[in-house]
């Protein structure tokens, strides 16, 4: 009897990810359109980690590459994509210098795509899972949408929060708290 505490518990944690996965995707979405004070030491904070994230998702994906031969493809050109959509995102943001600070509201469209990029993986993470359990060989229906494509949108998700990042620091004051 006790042995089956621990599959269950398994099971439980398991059924409360999956009833708590589209809330966490609905206030991710929320919070990434809401309007923000940009605090001077944390953007810089963030653009300088976000900077060693991208070169260290590289290089885990140079060596993941050997079992995964389009990792390090995928992750680079998903970097790109997300260098160009954060510009992007950049240009279409909305911002407001006030005598308390800046203040920035991202574009909502643009979130919404970004949480719809993260909902799209997900769901192709259940299916491809399906298709495993179903005996299928062959993961992917489409040859970009095999595992490596995880990392594709790792790439454009730290690509596009690097360069919305570091365009953001460069509109704070020279100096501030």
């Amino acid at each position: 009897m006790p042995l089956l505490i621990v599959p269950l518990a398994i099971l439980m944690l398991l059924a409360l990810w999956l009833l708590l996965l589209p809330l966490s995707l609905w206030q991710r979405y929320r919070f990434g359109k809401a309007r923000r004070k940009a605090r001077p030491w944390l953007v810089r904070l963030n653009s300088w980690l976000l900077l060693i994230s991208a070169g260290l998702l590289l290089a885990v994906m140079a060596l993941t590459s050997v079992w995964w031969p389009n990792a390090l493809g995928y992750t680079a050109a998903g970097l790109g994509i997300g260098l160009v959509t954060g510009v992007v995102g950049l240009w279409l943001s909305r911002f407001e210098a006030t005598s308390s600070g800046l203040y920035y509201t991202p574009n909502v469209w643009l979130v919404l795509l970004l949480t719809l990029l993260v909902s799209a993986r997900i769901v192709m993470g259940f299916v491809e899972i399906w298709r495993y359990w179903q005996g299928n060989e062959s993961l992917a229906m489409i040859p970009v949408l095999d595992h490596a494509s995880l990392f594709a949108v790792a790439g454009v998700l730290i690509g596009y929060y690097l360069s919305y990042t570091w365009g953001l620091r460069r509109r704070l004051p020279a100096r501030g708290g």
